[in-house]
Order: C-alpha cells, then sequence, then structure tokens
C-alpha cells in the first residue's frame, strides 16, 4: 500500500508545515486517514492530523519529551495516537551545492521497537495516559544530504536537506500497561541486571538502562537489590 497516495485526497493547512520533512508529511496524511484532516487546532494547540472518528495523530521523530504537555491536555479531549517512526533501514544520499550526487551509502544502524524508550525516557509518565496509543511505525527510509557547510559540526557541515518514507514493514501498537510486557523478557519474580536485559534484548547498556527507567516509573518493574556494583531488578 503506498503511504503518499492519500495526500492527494486531503485539504492542507500551510499551519507549521514549513519546516516539515517529506517522513512526517506521509506519516501524518497516513494515519489521518483518507476521510480526517491534517494541521488542525484543538483547543490551543495545533495537531498534526484527526481522523474522521476524531482521534488526534501527532507524529512525533525525535523525544517525547516536547509532548509531555501537550498530550497530557489532549487526552482529556479525547483519544490520541503519537506516530513514532523505527527506522529498520535508511540509505543515504549525498549532493553537492549545485545538486550533483557525490555518493549514495546504505547507513549500518538499524533501529528496533526498543528504540522507543530513547524518546521516552524524559516523558515516561506518557505511557500511563489514559485515552494514549504510542504506535511504532517499522519503517524505512531514503535521506538526502546537501554538502553545503550549514549543517552541524558532527557531519562536518554536511546538512540533511529531507527524509522520505521508503518502505513500510507493519508497526507495534502500544495502548495500555500490559502492551509494555513485551519489553520485559523474564519470567514473573526473575531477577535480573541491566547487563542482562541488554545481552537478551541484543541492546546496548544504554539502552537497556534507558528502558528499565521507563518500565520502574510505570510500575512494571522494581529493583530489589544490588548485585555486586549492579542494581537488581525483578518483573512487577
Amino acid at each position: 500500500m503506498s503511504k503518499n497516495s492519500r495526500e492527494g485526497k486531503k485539504t492542507v493547512s500551510s499551519i507549521g508545515t514549513r519546516k516539515e520533512s517529506s517522513l512526517h508529511r506521509s506519516l501524518k496524511f497516513f494515519y489521518s486517514g483518507d476521510y480526517g484532516v491534517t494541521e488542525t487546532t484543538v483547543g490551543n494547540y495545533v495537531c498534526d492530523g484527526r481522523t474522521e472518528d476524531g482521534e488526534i495523530i501527532e507524529v512525533q521523530t525525535g523525544s517525547m519529551g516536547p509532548l509531555r504537555e501537550k498530550a497530557g491536555i489532549l487526552t482529556k479531549t479525547g483519544k490520541v495516537r503519537i506516530i513514532h517512526p523505527i527506522i529498520a533501514e535508511k540509505k543515504i544520499e549525498l549532493y553537492d551545492c549545485s545538486g550533483g550526487l557525490l555518493h549514495r551509502r546504505k547507513s549500518p544502524k538499524k533501529g528496533s521497537a526498543w528504540d522507543v524508550f530513547n524518546a521516552l525516557i524524559y516523558a515516561p509518565e506518557l505511557c500511563g495516559l489514559k485515552n494514549l496509543t504510542i504506535e511504532l511505525a517499522i519503517i524505512d527510509i531514503f535521506e538526502k544530504r546537501i554538502n553545503d557547510g550549514k549543517g552541524s559540526w558532527r557531519r562536518k557541515g554536511v546538512r540533511i536537506s529531507d527524509k522520505c518514507l521508503s518502505a513500510w514493514h507493519g508497526s507495534v501498537v502500544l495502548s495500555n500497561r500490559k502492551d509494555y510486557y513485551q519489553f520485559i523478557p523474564f519470567k514473573k519474580n526473575e531477577h535480573f541486571t541491566v547487563r542482562d536485559l541488554g545481552e537478551k534484548a541484543g541492546i546496548n547498556v544504554s539502552l537497556a538502562r534507558k528502558t528499565l527507567y521507563v518500565l520502574s516509573k510505570m510500575g512494571l518493574v522494581e529493583r530489589t537489590g544490588k548485585r555486586g556494583r549492579s542494581f537488581v531488578y525483578k518483573r512487577g
């Protein structure tokens, strides 16, 4: 199914779209649905979209922190769905200032559903909000970069010009506390450390630590003691 094909079926306001990537635009059109609207005002907020049934759509590609206050207020008016893309594969094209292609390559980094905890670390309370669903869109993207000296020092002046959806692999829907138990690959009352979680889940220690922080805030795991210098947890 083409995600971009829906764009011709909507009337879109220009509010808040000036710096919007093609990826963000594709996701908001798709999740708003054929008969929904985009760039719609709800109270004092401009939202990415609203479905025909009234569900508010917010596409958040980075940290969930900026949505803490907004989501808390919007969920009091009805259902809200936060769409968070998980980049399974990224292909990069680098251009010079005149538009000439310098090279193409595939990023070695591959995302997984666990990456949502990088986004939730600054807003774990979102997971417990009534009327809130977080949906992880598992996708591939194409990223266009321009070597014009206007980008960050980390990329040596190379600027990211746009990000586009290139493939869709489904989604993971997190609507209530029970849905987060899939991120605790241990039996009830089984004890484990951050490193144990990292090894079992195939993620690095930093991400495992963020995962346990969020799950602890949700009351799904609890700290029970220490094993050497490491804290020990168990499933709640």
